[in-house]
């Protein structure tokens, strides 16, 4: 019997971990190919990135009802119905005619998405006991950073080679896969059997959770494009996603069987966890997004050798993330995670410190000790901070867990990018006041510039607004530079200010009566 249930364990989290990577290389594999995208659809670049939006709105508003549609539908059922909702809005998304129907098909596919994550995570922490659990996170976040590092690869060799309609035909295989596989592997738990008598929907709950998430996720993710608040539109967004979260808020706290249970919020070792989570995704969203940017618009990378710096830290976690699994059986997650946020603050201090002169070594380290900062973030903390909830609830527990790193990683990206705009126009403003005809350093340089010019076979007359031309671009390069720098001084101090949550957590004991299994 024992050996049966041991292949069955295997067999359950193979069965969970294919729906999931799909869902996890859908966030990513389409930003590579939105240029092509714009091109066939005939569309302008903000209407296009509506493609990824879309998407995130649609996941985030999901993501917090997946407990509570898995006790409305039974689990098994709902995640089955995801998956071909899934695989079927990923053939509509490749067939779209237009923009409006591929992104009303992604909105689709994001709602279907969005529970396959959360569905996933809680069936792997209720299929191992106690003391395996920080080994089946850690499978899991194998699976989950699997997403990033092939997601952009693999959409930039499709749309190259292909056509990037078959980035979403590429689902369709995997899809109905994972579908035959949990129609034979995946069971209900006996407390998800009962039926709920009397269940009343929650109707306030679902469109103030709608109203929030989405109208938040359009804020962040349009904020800079319209300049943040001057702009009646973002006001409009922000003030209906405050209002909507503080009536949410009360109706939830208030309601016999809310869509969200937000009085898990009680346990603090929980909402240490979900915190620490949130400066987690803000941290790692936001590094993802600007070091491909600082080497492609400062050092003129390609977007393939860009990559190539992010696969290194990449393949780190996916080998460090296995050992810590099997450690975190013997030892304190906390601690892990303690050494995991300072491996990510020093890495920040020491991407604070590149320069335009340095090899691509000197951009791939830094990005491997982040890469192994995030394996000892990632298991431990989901461990620790889902260990002390009960099993009827981790539905909505993971879930919960899920959006606030969702949320943290869309407001690291929105501030990352303001902020670079900011401080770039900072630093060119205070570059400038040394470019003037009475300092020495600036003379030398401009007579050198003419002179190489003159050399060159460019005539005299021009040599005065070339060269001021490429000492201006030299300068909007060493503002960029020191821009970026600043940003990843300010990630890095994000990982070092959570540390002192890490108290807050409770330590997980390891022989948990294994009370179901």
């Amino acid at each position: 019997m024992s050996e049966d249930k041991t292949i069955n364990k295997w067999l359950i989290t193979i069965t969970v971990m294919l729906p999931a990577i799909m869902e996890i290389i859908d966030t990513s594999v389409a930003n590579v190919a939105l240029p092509h995208m714009q091109g066939s659809l005939n569309a302008g670049i903000d209407e296009v990135t509506w493609v990824l939006t879309s998407y995130l709105v649609a996941n985030a508003v999901v993501l917090p009802m997946t407990g509570w549609l898995s006790r409305v539908f039974g689990r098994k059922r709902f995640l089955m119905t995801c998956i071909v909702l899934f695989t079927l809005a990923s053939l509509l998304c490749g067939a779209a005619p237009n923009l409006a129907t591929l992104i009303f098909f992604r909105i689709l596919q994001g709602a279907a998405g969005g529970a396959l994550i959360p569905i996933s995570q809680a069936i792997l922490m209720e299929t191992f006991p106690p003391n395996q659990r920080g080994m089946a996170m850690a499978i899991f976040g194998v699976g989950a950073m699997f997403g990033p590092i092939v997601g952009p690869a693999l959409g930039g060799w499709i749309t190259d080679n292909m056509s990037w309609r078959w980035i979403f035909y590429i689902n369709l295989p995997v899809g109905i896969i994972a579908m035959i596989m949990c129609a034979f592997f995946i069971f209900d738990p006996g407390y998800l059997r009962q039926k709920v008598a009397a269940f009343k929907v929650d109707y306030w709950g679902l469109f103030l959770l709608v109203a929030s998430m989405g109208s938040l996720q359009v804020v962040l993710d349009k904020g800079q494009q319209e300049d943040w608040f001057n702009s009646s539109f973002i006001i409009t967004f922000s003030i209906i996603t405050i209002v909507s979260l503080v009536a949410l808020i009360w109706v939830e706290l208030t309601h016999k069987h809310p869509i969200i249970n937000l009085r898990l919020f009680k346990n603090v070792s929980f909402s240490a966890g979900n915190l620490i989570m949130f400066v987690v995704g803000f941290a790692l969203y936001s590094s993802i997004m600007l070091i491909p940017l600082f080497l492609q618009t400062l050092m003129g990378y390609s977007a393939t050798d860009a990559g190539m710096v992010m696969a290194p830290g990449g393949v780190a976690t996916l080998i460090t993330m296995p050992l810590i699994g099997a450690a975190l059986a013997k030892r304190d997650g906390r601690k892990i995670v303690f050494v995991g946020l300072l491996l990510g603050a020093t890495s920040m201090f020491i991407m604070q410190g590149l320069n335009l002169q340095g090899a691509f070594w000197n951009y791939t380290w830094p990005r491997i000790v982040l890469g192994f900062g995030l394996a000892m973030i990632f298991v431990p903390l989901t461990t620790v901070t889902l260990a002390s909830i009960s099993r009827s609830e981790m539905g909505n527990a993971t879930g919960m867990f899920s959006l606030l790193r969702n949320i943290g990683g869309s407001v690291g990206i929105a501030m990352a990018a303001t902020l670079l705009t900011r401080y770039q126009q900072f630093y060119q403003t205070s570059l400038v006041a040394n470019i003037n005809p009475y300092n020495p350093v600036w003379q030398m340089r401009f007579d050198g510039l003419k002179q190489a010019l003159v050399s060159k076979g460019i005539a005299a007359s021009q040599t005065d607004t070339t060269a001021l031309g490429m000492m201006y671009g030299l300068v909007r390069q060493q503002a960029g530079a020191l821009a970026f720098n600043r940003i990843f001084f300010i990630i890095g101090l994000a990982f070092l200010i959570i540390i002192p949550l890490l108290f807050l957590l409770k330590r997980p004991s390891h022989v948990e009566s294994s009370v179901g299994h």
